[in-house]
């Protein structure tokens, strides 16, 4: 079970008092920026244009071999307040955002914070209509995101995320040391992308014409990542303003992108 999980799953109850963090996940901090993942149809925002260009967000498949190098950071996940909640207990909570006002109402949220604008966000992208080729499910517990994932990939599966053996809040150069491929060309992933919520909410996804890898990379202080990297064979059905393509100088659906997955979201495979 990966780490991401088994901090999550603490004693299943909703905390005493409702926080949400505006600079908070689903961020892509791996590589030093905030930069929203999920959402693959989107414009990018002002801040995600004037990123450091010595940092490598996005990146060609071509690049993802032994002996490569890119400028990255990997940050210790900070350490949540949130939790799973059973299931009977989060399906007893409305997540709709015709229900923002009761949910506001029922845990005390003033609506004079930026929370209720956080909550509205987290259920709309998770109301989005889901791309061409793509099933989507906001998890609100993780009987629901084993569940989702296994109604895509079948029984038998693995669950995948970032393990760092110490953290850096600076960019360095990380080599790549190894590189293995976690699924077949043929079968489907799972994505699950942690979400900014008062209780642990994974944006989950399937991607068709992707590939997932373990990647083993070493830092210039010598320290040691094992990082998932996703590639997106195809990307035809992007936005062709995404924020890749403008840094990658292609065009959509001309050659495969690649990124890797933020520390506190997970990816799930097919066990070979």
């Amino acid at each position: 079970m990966p780490k991401v999980v088994r901090d999550l799953l603490k004693d299943g109850k909703l905390p005493e008092r409702v926080r949400l963090r505006p600079d908070a996940i689903p961020l892509f901090k791996t590589c030093g920026v905030r930069y929203r993942i999920s959402i693959y149809g989107r414009n990018p925002t002002e801040d995600e244009l004037h990123i450091d260009p010595k940092v490598k967000v996005f990146f060609l498949k071509m690049d993802l071999n032994r002996g490569s190098s890119m400028n990255m950071k990997f940050v210790e996940s900070v350490k949540s307040t949130t939790a799973f909640l059973p299931r009977q207990v989060a399906n007893s909570i409305p997540f709709l955002s015709k229900s923002v006002p009761e949910i506001l109402n029922k845990y005390s949220l003033n609506p004079q914070s930026q929370d209720p604008g956080i909550i509205k966000e987290t259920i709309a992208e998770c109301e989005v209509p889901a791309m061409k080729g793509e099933d989507k499910y906001c998890a609100t517990s993780l009987e629901s995101m084993v569940d989702f994932t296994t109604s895509k990939l079948g029984k038998d599966v693995l669950a995948i995320s970032n393990e760092a053996q110490k953290t850096d809040p600076k960019v360095q150069k990380y080599g790549i040391v190894s590189v293995s491929k976690l699924n077949n060309n043929d079968k489907e992933i799972v994505s699950c992308h942690r979400q900014n919520y008062f209780y642990a909410v994974f944006y989950c996804h399937t991607t068709q014409d992707t590939d997932a890898y373990m990647v083993n990379l070493v830092g210039a202080d010598g320290a040691k990542v094992k990082a998932v990297a996703v590639c997106h064979r195809d990307t035809s059905a992007w936005n062709p303003k995404h924020l890749a393509f403008q840094l990658l100088k292609v065009k959509p659906g001309t050659v495969p992108i690649c990124h890797f997955l933020p520390e506190d979201h997970i990816v799930w495979v097919p066990k070979h």
